[in-house]
């Protein structure tokens, strides 16, 4: 859309429009996201490397500030996934501390408008880049199917083959209701990875909206700069609050199921 002049609606269609990269001839489900996917990784690395810096000087005494601001956050979430899940397993505090910090980082971008992103990319030739990977619901299902997957290695670690099957299929109606039980029980696992994806890909999209909204307002001469200012602060000061929120609602909720897919019913 270069030398194109943009219409506010246009406008706020062309920064939510992914970077796509078709796999096959048909396009379709085979679409990569490549903005998605590329940020999502980065943020990822940069997760990885902030953590690496506070331990590669570790020291059991008085720990520097990126220590110990480290440290906090993680003795946060270890204790939050030990209040949470009632089993032994010692993958869990990894698994917590990877989907919160990663979802952080990545809700994280939205502070950062729009066209500071976009524009530097346009001189380069690339026209379309959807900065936040949690505004796009391929990365928050592809997350949450993880966290399906996660449950289903959690429960037929606790319960064996024979004892998951078995209660997947008598549970909670008794081996008479066995029809009732496998739908029963179908819907409610599918239904838990879909809401945790639809959750933060819900309100990251929808803030995203608003921000380009208040970006366009922005533009509207000096009032519409005012107003814009005035609302695009009192959001920014909200989003700060929930940008860290749904990390934690997605973290929670993902070991409150890992605690759950152990138990016998």
């Amino acid at each position: 859309m270069a030398g194109e002049a943009l219409t506010p609606t246009t406008y706020i269609q062309h920064h939510l429009q992914n970077l796509t990269s078709p796999v096959g001839d048909g396009g379709g489900f085979w679409t990569i996201h490549v903005d998605t996917i590329v940020t999502a990784v980065l943020l990822g690395l940069l997760m990885v490397f902030a953590f690496w810096l506070a331990t590669r000087k570790a020291t059991s005494g008085v720990p520097g500030k990126w220590q110990a601001f480290v440290e906090i956050c993680l003795e946060f979430v270890d204790r939050q996934a030990k209040d949470t899940y009632h089993g032994k397993s010692k993958l869990v505090t990894p698994i917590a501390i990877t989907i919160f910090f990663w979802i952080l980082l990545m809700n994280t971008v939205k502070m950062i408008p729009a066209d500071f992103i976009a524009i530097p990319l346009g001189w380069v030739g690339i026209h379309y880049w959807k900065p936040v990977p949690t505004a796009d619901v391929n990365a928050t299902l592809g997350m949450s199917i993880s966290v399906l997957f996660l449950m289903f290695f959690f429960a037929l670690k606790s319960k064996g083959i024979v004892g998951f099957v078995k209660e997947f299929l008598t549970a909670p109606f008794g081996k008479w209701m066995m029809p009732f039980n496998l739908i029963l029980n179908i819907v409610e696992w599918l239904s838990k990875p879909i809401s945790l994806a639809m959750r933060l890909f819900g309100n990251m999209f929808g803030g995203e909206i608003v921000f380009l909204l208040i970006w366009v307002l922005g533009g509207a001469g000096f009032f519409g700069a005012l107003a814009g200012g005035t609302f695009g602060l009192g959001w920014m000061l909200f989003h700060l609050l929930v940008i860290p929120l749904q990390a934690f609602i997605f973290m929670m909720l993902s070991i409150v199921y890992l605690s759950l897919s152990e138990d016998s019913h």
